[in-house]
């Protein structure tokens, strides 16, 4: 089945190679100072899952439906050519379409990933699928359990969790929660095309992308499994409200490019100007996550106004992630402790609270243990760094905190922590006084003070003392050094 828009006429810079073309949901950058093609919309409607909109809804997807199985595209062949960024591509896939003739087993087993080739293997052959972590060996599946069983811990490292599923941290991680909570059942989903689901979400994020990558969404999907079991969410919320907040969690950044708003902005992205630029990144996000669930039909079975409700609300969620209006939601969570008029009885209560959850997952790293939250601040800082050096490779203004010779990674996180990650996470201490949020606030403090040691004394050798915070070595008074 197909479902398309008529779609309007926009002017092109130049022509894209039709190996853009054909990926699904590819982002490519364009601009009247030419820098990256700009596609036309209507090459845009015959990718799979790809996003358009016409005059009368402007948000409309164009989904095309063109089979079950997802290959390879060619082997060792490189579109973007040497020199350019590849970073800011995912490696997509072509579809086998069931009107393209039929494929050889042996061509179809080449084409499909190795994981995906076992899984298909598998279910051939009858084998029962119990164990999502097949794709591994036995010592590293058993290594991976363990750490599932800690899964709610705050200091779960999941830089380590990653290596021990082969990089596929976000699809085991996902679908163990669920399953542990129950949806499966309850809501009556195909295993089959949940995982399909799950793997087709953490291919779409770019894995060169050093921060906003699947390692990062299965971070997030973690953290908000946490905030999920805090007792005032755990007793109020709903299945539904549940599987909305773990599945948005796991989305909320999909195919992100690894530039923000302003570049595709400056850029005249076609994003930019799909989405009016508004809440660009995340409408795409949603868009994409969308798309997935229509094309794997993970909620095929349910009624559809109740799939469309879901679609809906996941966005919301992923919406309210945007950092551009976080004052927004801040002062409404604000004034709701204020006037202690939350209800968690009331739906659209809780929905707020899973909006303020998952921006508080989001954002967490600070929170975490030094040794977690200084890795993710060097990949944070390493791609804001990126986009910096492209911008003035291409005479752009460089976007704030993006440049590397006036910026340190100190001075940024201190600054996110003290204008961002402080407040959000002092309100959301208010909602929720736990342990958590007693750790997750030691743990922020602790971090901020090592970097201001670190920012004060750069060049100096510092020890973490027995608290967790950095001391600098030749200095006891770091201000005076």
């Amino acid at each position: 089945m197909e479902v398309c828009y008529q779609l309007p006429v926009l002017p092109l810079d130049r022509p894209v190679p039709k190996h853009v073309l054909s990926r699904r949901g590819a982002i490519s950058f364009s601009s009247s100072s030419s820098l990256f093609g700009a596609p036309d919309p209507r090459q845009l409607s015959q990718r799979r899952g790809a996003i358009s909109y016409d005059s009368s809804d402007q948000t409309a997807l164009y989904i095309r439906m063109l089979g079950d199985v997802r290959v390879r595209s060619q082997v060792g062949f490189d579109p973007e050519g040497k020199g350019s960024y590849s970073y800011l591509c995912i490696d997509f896939r072509t579809l086998h379409c069931d009107s393209a003739g039929p494929v050889s087993g042996r061509r179809l087993r080449r084409l499909l990933s190795f994981q995906r080739y076992l899984h298909s293997s598998r279910l051939l052959r009858g084998t029962p699928h119990l164990n999502p972590l097949h794709i591994l060996d036995e010592d590293y599946t058993g290594q991976a359990k363990c750490m599932l069983e800690r899964v709610a811990t705050w200091n779960f490292d999941i830089f380590l969790y990653d290596r021990l599923t082969n990089g596929n941290s976000l699809v085991t991680l996902t679908f163990h929660l669920l399953n542990q909570y129950g949806l499966l059942e309850l809501f009556q989903l195909d295993m089959v095309k949940l995982w399909r689901f799950l793997v087709m979400v953490q291919e779409d994020y770019h894995s060169l992308n050093p921060y906003h990558n699947a390692v990062h969404a299965a971070d997030v999907t973690q953290a908000m499994y946490c905030y999920l079991r805090e007792p005032k969410l755990a007793k109020s919320l709903t299945s539904c409200d549940i599987l909305l907040g773990l599945l948005a969690a796991a989305t909320h950044d999909l195919d992100h490019p690894g530039v923000n708003q302003p570049f595709l902005i400056k850029t005249n992205h076609y994003l930019a100007k799909l989405y009016r630029n508004s809440s660009v990144l995340e409408n795409h996000h949603w868009r994409s996550a969308v798309g997935l669930l229509r094309e794997t039909g993970l909620f095929s079975h349910l009624p559809a106004e109740d799939g469309l409700k879901m679609e809906h609300q996941l966005g919301s969620l992923i919406l309210a992630t945007d950092i551009s209006r976080q004052n927004e939601y801040l002062g409404k969570f604000r004034t709701h402790l204020d006037q202690d008029d939350l209800y968690l009885s009331n739906a659209s209560h809780r929905h707020f609270i899973l909006q303020m959850a998952l921006k508080c997952a989001d954002i967490c790293n600070p929170c975490r243990p030094w040794e977690l939250s200084k890795q993710w601040s060097e990949k944070v800082t390493e791609e804001f760094f990126h986009q910096g050096d492209i911008e003035k490779k291409h005479r752009l203004e460089v976007s704030p905190l993006c440049d590397s010779q006036s910026n340190s990674m100190a001075n940024i996180q201190i600054g996110f922590m003290t204008y961002v990650v402080e407040p959000l996470f002092a309100e959301w201490g208010r909602f929720s006084d736990t342990r958590l949020s007693q750790t997750m606030l030691g743990h922020l403090g602790l971090n901020k003070a090592s970097w201001d040691v670190l920012f004060v004394c750069p060049c100096c050798p510092f020890e973490m003392n027995h608290y967790g915070s950095a001391i600098c070595l030749l200095s006891t008074d770091a201000k005076n050094h």
